[in-house]
């Protein structure tokens, strides 16, 4: 075990007055793409307000939070599903872009009850429904399944864990997918009468995938021990979904008249609630102890006004089995890395955080005064995505 832990009293006395807001693309992993030395898909960071972008023939194209959210979507749909990479990606973006200018399209005319589930809006093409446009009859799925922005993503990919063995064909079942130029692929996927509208949306696709995504490199996607420089600071839990409980200090351990020192301060929130990392960084140590519960432990180089400085950070009393990465790999400013739990010893679910300036194993400061001094940008519920994990998924999404 690096990490020595400094026993720490807990006492959480707290009960979520409010409902926490439900997070669409709650903690799957992320696999870089899944491709043995190929080229993976970085983890999804914060999702812009907006991007621009322009198609093969010129044309500008404007894309919402909204849009970029249901990107982010196929994109970690993709990057947790074998074979995938970065060109697949690429495909499945380039297709919803064509298909509905990534809008989750209900269909009245077709399919009234389609209008019943979440929706950006509506089309009238025959019966398709959706980001890609999948027509319930050609047997992709039901409406309800269609209507479900991860359900259409997965369905696209296909493959042996897509939820449609192989009819109608995913990308991952047209052979040699990768041999064909990317807007061929996503024709062979939605045999469209207008097979040559996919291709002027690639430089698009591109440019979503610059934008919300790191590109781990062609060797060992997402395995960098040396943290990039950045300048960017988050608050580790999603705005409304906390209460500061206790700070940093010195604690009588339960009563005892021994005082030892909690080195960290705690923030109260509902079991479930996603763990942000504070800042771009690497994944030093993932533990557990008998006091600190399940634990992640990053590292960060983060500028300053006195130049870049090291940093670690670490995040205690984790939900069993919530933990989305692996020692090792690289994580984004405000990306998800985990979930608040009660592991160790607490007697609530919280955020036990710890900042230890000089790296993860240096001492511990009171977090407080540093995360004022570096001004945490305080993300909602539509700004949070999964961050890094290291297997490959092999069994279809719940």
């Amino acid at each position: 075990m690096r990490i020595l832990m400094i026993a720490v009293v807990l006492v959480v006395l707290f009960g979520p007055a409010t409902a926490l807001t439900t997070y669409a693309l709650l903690a799957p992993a992320y696999t870089a793409g899944c491709v043995p030395g190929g080229v993976g898909v970085g983890p999804v960071g914060a999702v812009p307000a907006e991007l621009t972008a322009t198609t093969t023939d010129g044309a500008l194209v404007v894309l919402d939070r909204t849009q970029l959210r249901h990107a982010a979507t196929i994109i970690t749909t993709g990057s947790r599903t074998q074979g995938v990479g970065r060109d697949g990606v690429l495909v499945a973006l380039m297709a919803a872009l064509t298909e509905s200018h990534l809008r989750m399209l209900a269909n009245p005319g077709a399919y009234p009850d389609s209008t019943t589930h979440p929706h950006d809006g509506v089309g009238r093409d025959h019966d398709s429904l959706g980001l890609f446009q999948m027509r319930p009859a050609a047997g992709w799925g039901t409406v309800a399944q269609l209507m479900d922005p991860t359900y259409q993503a997965r369905a696209f990919f296909g493959g042996s864990t897509g939820p449609n063995n192989g009819s109608p064909r995913g990308l991952l079942d047209i052979p040699d997918w990768q041999q064909l130029p990317k807007g061929a692929a996503a024709q062979a996927v939605e045999v469209s009468a207008y097979p040559d509208r996919y291709a002027q949306y690639e430089p698009v696709a591109q440019a979503i995938l610059d934008k919300l995504t790191s590109t781990p490199g062609t060797t060992v996607p997402g395995r960098d021990s040396r943290p990039v420089t950045t300048s960017r600071v988050v608050f580790p839990l999603p705005a409304g979904t906390w209460t500061r409980f206790s700070g940093f200090g010195p604690r009588d351990l339960e009563g005892t008249g021994i005082y030892r020192l909690h080195a960290g301060v705690d923030y109260a929130a509902p079991a479930g609630t996603p763990v942000l990392a504070l800042a771009d960084g690497v994944v030093t140590s993932i533990e557990t102890s008998p006091t600190g519960g399940n634990m992640i432990v990053l590292d960060h180089t983060i500028a300053g006004p006195d130049g870049a400085r090291r940093v670690g950070s670490a995040y205690l009393h984790l939900l069993d089995g919530s933990t989305t990465v692996a020692e090792g790999d690289t994580v984004t400013a405000g990306a998800q890395i985990a979930q608040v739990g009660s592991t160790g010893r607490s007697t609530g679910p919280h955020l036990h955080l710890e900042v230890r300036p000089g790296g993860p194993d240096a001492a511990a400061v009171d977090p407080e005064p540093w995360l004022a001094a570096h001004s945490p940008g305080m993300l909602d519920g539509q700004d949070v995505l999964p961050a890094a994990g290291s297997a490959c998924s092999t069994e279809a999404t719940p």
